[in-house]
């Protein structure tokens, strides 16, 4: 993409995010019926808020949890009152381990699968009966195994992780060009040798890919499952700040959860440039 170009879409994507915000805040003006107002700050004193003002925040609200969190990400006040970067290291811990314990069995049977027709069809069935199911159905049956709500989010990652990667890996090695296959058989280059240094680095971008693709649904997941197993982990803040009915932290969570994802998709893009050969 040309500098110019470049230039252009940052200025689009500025005038969209400055009409957006101008439209928020428009939105949020004050302009409730009496009755209304009344129904509100009854809700507000029944869930312990006292006369705080009710309704979707303003941005001027949500600009001061910016201010307010990213201040000092890093604190530490207890089981309930954490930094933002505490909660945030806590969920890509856990993203990581499942990421990783999924690689480390997708990768290897993907290759199996890929280079064996006969394995393709055994393993098939189970693949597309099992890809389909919520990650979020798995985490009863977790919780009630594992006995321990770190390990079971950490399942939840993984199972949730290892379709995209195996189905990739597996179409990517199908796909590599059966002449540098014969060529390998033809210099009698050993299975092992073969694998690495010629699917492999054949495969490489459609694997890239399908790893791309499971760190987008594993830290879309881990925030679903930190709801529900509670502790740490920005899905629980941002439960924990619903619960105290403060929607500016809960909109500056989800603003942050966006950012975290957005610069784990821009990472494993640029791992994928890198392994694409270009002619």
């Amino acid at each position: 993409m040309s500098g110019k170009l470049k230039l252009k879409a940052a200025f689009i994507s500025l005038m969209m995010l400055a009409i957006f915000l101008g439209a928020w805040h428009l939105a949020t003006q004050p302009k409730e019926s009496a009755v209304q107002a009344a129904t509100d700050s009854e809700y507000a004193a029944m869930m312990g808020k006292g006369k705080e003002q009710s309704g979707f925040p303003a941005p001027a609200k949500v600009g001061h949890a910016f201010v307010e969190y990213l201040a000092d990400p890093f604190y530490d006040k207890g089981p309930n009152d954490k930094g933002i970067g505490i909660q945030i290291a806590h969920s890509l811990g856990r993203v990581a381990v499942g990421f990783l314990l999924a690689v480390a069995v997708a990768l290897p049977v993907g290759f199996m699968i890929g280079m064996s027709p006969l394995l393709f069809q055994a393993f098939n069935p189970f693949i597309q009966v099992l890809k389909p199911i919520s990650p979020l159905a798995w985490m009863p049956l977790a919780l009630y195994s594992l006995k321990d709500s770190d390990i079971s989010g950490i399942f939840v990652i993984f199972i949730c992780s290892i379709w995209p990667m195996l189905i990739n890996t597996a179409f990517g090695v199908a796909s590599v060009r059966r002449d540098w296959i014969n060529v390998a058989r033809t210099l009698e280059v050993n299975p092992l040798r073969k694998a690495f240094l010629v699917i492999l680095p054949a495969a490489a971008p459609t694997i890239l890919t399908g790893m791309r693709i499971s760190m987008g649904i594993a830290w879309l997941v881990i925030v679903a499952a930190e709801m529900l197993v509670g502790g740490t982990g920005i899905g629980y803040f941002v439960w924990n700040e619903w619960n105290n009915l403060a929607l500016p932290n809960v909109i500056f969570a989800v603003v942050m959860i966006g950012i975290v994802g957005m610069i784990l998709d821009l990472f494993f893009g640029w791992l994928q440039k890198l392994v694409t050969y270009r002619e």
